[in-house]
């Protein structure tokens, strides 16, 4: 062995400072490297870790939104299907009913139109009364006027027949 440290030219006194330097320089090396970076890989697992919690929380928040806007999304489109059918219902009722109200209103007015027609038939009858009326009086005042002056033209014929 004596032989072989000859050979590589073996100090033990190079070695134990070399031994020496290398303790000081891992333990330099520990507190100043070593540490921050540890330190600072924890730190960066842990907000990485965070990040991934995060990201799951977030995924489930996002699916149970998702169902919830699904289940609100079905219950809308139901309830705007009940409000269709219920306002499609208030139309056809209010088409129903104005119909009725139509025909009533139609019923009355042939009804006043039939009173307005009795009326002005009537009152025709009337007027064609009084005109025959008045043509008769008149037709018989003419008769009577012939015969009056026949009447008066025989006598003044028997007046002045008996005049003379």
């Amino acid at each position: 062995m004596e032989s072989f440290i000859t050979t590589f030219h073996i100090d033990w006194k190079i070695i134990l400072a070399q031994a020496i330097n290398f303790v000081i320089v891992f333990i330099v090396l520990y507190f100043l490297a070593l540490r921050p970076l540890k330190k600072l890989m924890s730190e960066r697992s842990a907000r990485i870790s965070g990040g991934i919690e995060d990201a799951k929380r977030s995924r489930e928040i996002l699916a149970d939104t998702q169902k919830e806007y699904d289940t609100t999304l079905a219950r809308a489109k139901q309830e705007a299907h009940t409000i269709f059918q219920e306002g499609k219902q208030e139309a056809e009722d209010k088409k129903a009913e104005m119909l009725t109200q139509a025909q009533l209103e139609v019923e009355a007015i042939i009804k006043n139109g039939k009173k307005s027609l009795e009326a002005e038939k009537v009152k025709m009858i009337e007027e064609a009364k009084n005109q025959i009326v008045s043509l008769v009086v008149a037709a018989t005042e003419k008769v009577l006027r012939d015969r009056v002056d026949d009447v008066s033209i025989t006598n003044k014929s028997i007046n002045s027949i008996a005049q003379i």
